[in-house]
């Protein structure tokens, strides 16, 4: 059976309102409520159906980042995850991490576990960078099936549906193997006051980059952060005639 790494990202909860630091360097995060990347939670519930399904045997999931970032390890412990591993990653290291360093971290971690699956969400609703599955599947060399809707597991290898632009295509990936889990992949549980007590005894093991030989140091650099342009106001034109003339006013047509 199976072993699967998940990774699961403290994010600033999908339902608030993103406000930029004044000084133009990130966004405001103090005070500021976070939760589990949705991405990542569909991710967890994808393992801990396949352990469900007596597909896998253990699941391990990983976040890094700062102390807070146990709270949603404990998240993924109390819908079914085994154990957790906290990569501690803080202060400026952690402003400047990137998916190139995650990926390598993850990694290492999934070789230590001997993990024969890392399933992770297709992004990060903070920085929508959608690289770190690909990257951890480059530097495992191993094949990966990411904007994943459906997962069926075979001898050794796994079917996956996936997302694409002109609708959805089928693929075999021999195990092991690097997954991310898209929107419609399904609906994750919430978590029961009884799941959520169990969680407080399972394990969190503690560790750091250097302890996994994993250099942090940022590669790029934040200029600045800055709101999107607030959008102009529309306005009523009476006829197509006034609208192309609009339009050639406005330069958008010849």
């Amino acid at each position: 059976m199976a072993r699967i790494l998940v990774g699961v990202k403290r994010v600033i909860d999908y339902a608030v309102k993103i406000r930029v630091k004044p000084d133009k360097t990130g966004v405001v995060t103090d005070g500021v409520k976070h939760s589990m990347n949705p991405f990542d939670e569909i991710a967890v519930e994808e393992a801990v159906r396949l352990k469900e399904k007596k597909i896998a045997s253990e699941i391990i999931a990983v976040s890094c980042g700062p102390a807070q970032s146990q709270d949603v390890i404990r998240t993924a412990l109390a819908m079914g995850v085994d154990k957790g591993i906290h990569v501690e990653v803080s202060g400026k290291e952690y402003e400047t991490l990137q998916p190139i360093h995650v990926s390598k971290i993850l990694a290492k971690i999934a070789q230590n576990e001997k993990c024969d699956m890392v399933i992770l969400g297709k992004q990060a609703i903070d920085d929508d960078a959608n690289q770190t599955a690909q990257m951890t599947a480059a530097v495992l060399d191993w094949p990966q099936a990411v904007f994943a809707s459906k997962i069926e597991k075979g001898e050794n290898e796994i079917t996956v549906t996936r997302e694409i632009d002109g609708g959805l295509e089928t693929i075999k990936c021999k195990l092991p193997a690097v997954i991310s889990a898209d929107l419609r992949l399904n609906e994750p549980r919430y978590a029961t006051l009884p799941n959520i007590m169990k969680a407080k005894k399972k394990p969190i093991t503690k560790t750091t980059p250097k302890d996994l030989g994993v250099d942090v140091a940022p590669r790029i650099k934040i200029v600045s952060v800055e709101d999107p342009p607030v959008r102009q106001a529309g306005v009523i034109l009476p006829d197509v005639d006034a609208l192309v003339a609009k339009l050639k006013e406005g330069g958008h047509v010849p």
